[in-house]
């Protein structure tokens, strides 16, 4: 039996090849790899002692030649390729041991393009994919962690054609991975024709949406995200809702410079408050809806102390999202155990959103801007708190599900209806659910005089919408009417 070993990363090769000339294989191997066996007194033979050729092009050509990849592809149950393999003096190869050029390591340096060109593996993943093709005669390892097991199978005769066929996969996807990284490295269009992701499954889920659909999280270590990056302080491991209402209310609090409280339930905003302590944006957010807000996700875009933890404790929550809590306050919250404690660095990624539908994917750049303009449209002018209690909404409705209304009293949402079919509908409940408040925002333009007349019914003082309708001087007159100051800002944010 033979097995080339050529691996750049040389965790456990010896080791590996030690054990495999107690199984009786014959070593061949190349540059470095073979330096590294012949110091660790392995017996060996060198790649150009099989080929009869040097290493040309400074190590680009090594394993390229017939003598490697005949012996490689030759179908040990076909009869006729092995006489021709025989008559060409060619031995078959029974084991690949490869990997590959740390392309992803120099990305994460950030190494200039002549240096990224070098480190294109060419040789490996060909003898990978060779081998891999031929996995009914020739087992393939590419990663570290397959070394252990492929040991002991072969000690316990249980190299059988399932094993090989996991190895193969494994190995095919080992090089897709590699050839996607190049290839978004080299296309930097935003939307270029083809897109090959490269991504690691992070966590197996319990479940997904309901209890009996399957699930899992994905990541990219190239493209870290708040998610990807956070750390689980305290409780059970993230469900598949949890992990998208805690990215909905993390991208919301983290979206404001000032201190905030968001309270998110089923992907969407049930509460918000804003105030450098803690303890006094979460009580602003928790009375914005005291129902909703049980067993949903809150998130805050400052330290949580123990006062805060305290408070939090006093109802059911299923996440607690923050960049920091101080020691006093995990010990409060690690006492519920079913609680998950989420510890958030960074801040929101700029990279191009997914979205799948059937049949298809769907790729956007990230809804990041808040206004294009802030024009006052009225007689009425909203003061310098008024303006900014309303941007302060404005923002909250813009990560609120369509249709959206967010009525606030400057320092938390009053109301929000959202997920709304019609507008006015949305309006309605966000003012009977915000009575007391008195500035109103829409994520998008009033069609409509409708929510302008509503909205002077329940004492709205100041509007914040985007404008654009071809009945926006309708809402402008209404508003005149009735005394309030309206602001177009020339910017929709629709939320699917």
């Amino acid at each position: 039996m033979r097995a080339l070993i050529s691996v750049y990363d040389k965790t456990g090769i010896t080791s590996l090849a030690s054990e495999l000339v107690s199984l009786g294989y014959e070593l061949i191997s190349t540059g470095g790899s073979l330096k590294a066996l012949q110091e660790a007194g392995c017996p060996v033979t060198a790649v150009e002692e099989v080929t009869g050729f040097p290493e040309l092009l400074g190590g680009r050509v090594k394993t390229l030649h017939p003598a490697i990849h005949a012996g490689i592809l030759a179908r040990k149950e076909e009869p006729d390729h092995l006489a021709q393999v025989e008559a060409q003096g060619i031995k078959p190869i029974d084991l690949v041991v490869c990997n590959l050029y740390p392309f992803e390591e120099g990305l994460k340096k950030h190494l200039p393009q002549e240096e990224m060109i070098e480190l294109i593996d060419i040789g490996g993943p060909t003898m990978i994919r060779s081998a891999a093709k031929n996995h009914k005669s020739v087992l393939v390892l590419c990663e570290q962690n397959q070394y252990e097991e492929f040991v002991k199978r072969a000690k316990e005769g249980g190299l059988d054609e399932e094993y090989r066929k996991k190895l193969a996969a494994a190995a095919f996807s080992h090089c897709a991975g590699y050839d996607a990284r190049i290839a978004t490295y080299l296309n930097q269009e935003l939307f270029p024709e083809h897109i090959h992701l490269s991504v690691t499954r992070s966590q197996v889920l319990r479940y997904g949406e309901n209890p009996h659909q399957e699930a899992a999280f994905y990541t990219d270590p190239l493209s870290p995200g708040l998610l990807s990056e956070a750390t689980l302080l305290g409780g059970k491991p993230l469900s598949y809702n949890n992990l998208r209402d805690a990215d909905a209310a993390i991208g919301l609090a983290y979206s404001f410079d000032e201190g905030v409280c968001i309270a998110v339930k089923h992907c969407t905003p049930c509460g918000a408050g804003r105030a450098e302590s803690t303890f006094e944006a979460y009580e602003l957010a928790y009375s914005c809806d005291p129902v909703s807000i049980f067993g949903g996700i809150v998130a805050f875009n400052r330290q949580v102390d123990a006062p805060t933890a305290k408070k939090l404790t006093e109802i059911f929550l299923e996440v607690i999202a923050a960049p920091g809590f101080t020691e006093e306050a995990l010990e409060i919250l690690r006492v519920k155990k079913n609680l998950r404690i989420l510890e958030v660095k960074g801040k929101p990624s700029e990279r191009p959103l997914f979205t799948s539908v059937d049949g298809g994917y769907l790729l956007q750049t990230p809804d990041t801007k808040l206004y294009e303009k802030l024009e006052v449209v009225t007689q009425t002018k909203p003061t310098e708190e008024e303006m900014e209690g309303l941007l302060f909404a404005f923002q909250v409705v813009k990560f609120a599900k369509s249709n959206a209304i967010v009525v606030s009293d400057g320092k938390k949402t009053a109301g929000i209806g959202a997920g709304n079919v019609n507008r006015i509908d949305a309006t309605r409940i966000a003012l009977e659910r915000g009575q007391g408040g008195t500035l109103l925002a829409s994520d998008a333009f009033f069609p409509f005089d409708d929510v302008v007349e509503e909205a002077a019914r329940m004492g709205i003082r100041a509007i914040i919408q985007p404008g654009g309708s071809l009945q926006d001087q309708a809402s402008i007159d209404a508003c005149n009417r009735h005394g309030i100051a309206l602001v177009f800002t020339g910017m929709r944010h629709f939320r699917h």
